[in-house]
């Protein structure tokens, strides 16, 4: 009988009818796809898009899963799997937008369900590099500080010292 090797332990977390739009949450979880929980973590907390906060609660929540349920060490964590799932999109959160005429198009309000996967090995395959939007905060340009300095007196020669 041929052995099989069992499947690293992992733990997930899932997240259900986040109120975001799936291509919004999909932007963020290409770029935290397959690094380590750490890295991910950083790159959450300081990425400038709404669409990073209920990810990094969800993380943070698969972290705690596996540490507890699962007793793996929390420190040596990777994303292993991240999939982001349309939900009822336009089903329940519908609104109306007047338009002219007296006719109304509809807003469907798209809902979106998220899954994460942790394990304390790293992704088989490694993550493909994907074009499109970054998450990086982008770079915000500083205003020079004005200095205004005091008018600077010439100093005083040793002749004129003497005087």
């Amino acid at each position: 009988m041929p052995v099989v090797e069992a499947a690293a332990p992992s733990a997930i977390a899932k997240l259900k009818f986040a109120r975001t739009a799936p291509r919004k949450l999909r932007r963020v979880a290409d770029a935290i796809r397959g690094k380590s929980v750490r890295e991910a973590l950083v790159v959450l907390r300081f990425a400038d898009v709404y669409a990073a906060k209920p990810l990094e609660r969800l993380v943070r929540s698969a972290v705690a899963n596996a540490g507890n349920n699962h007793d793996l060490n929390t420190d040596e964590l990777y994303i292993t799997h991240i999939t982001v799932d349309g939900g009822p999109g336009g089903r329940f959160t519908k609104r109306l937008d007047p338009r002219a005429q007296g006719r109304a198009y509809f807003k469907r309000k798209r809902l979106s369900h998220v899954t994460v996967v942790v394990s304390e090995q790293p992704p088989a395959k490694p993550r493909k590099r994907r074009a499109g939007a970054s998450v990086a905060v982008t770079a915000r340009t500083r205003r020079p500080v004005s200095r205004q300095a005091a008018p600077v007196k010439p100093a005083a020669s040793p002749s004129q010292a003497q005087d």
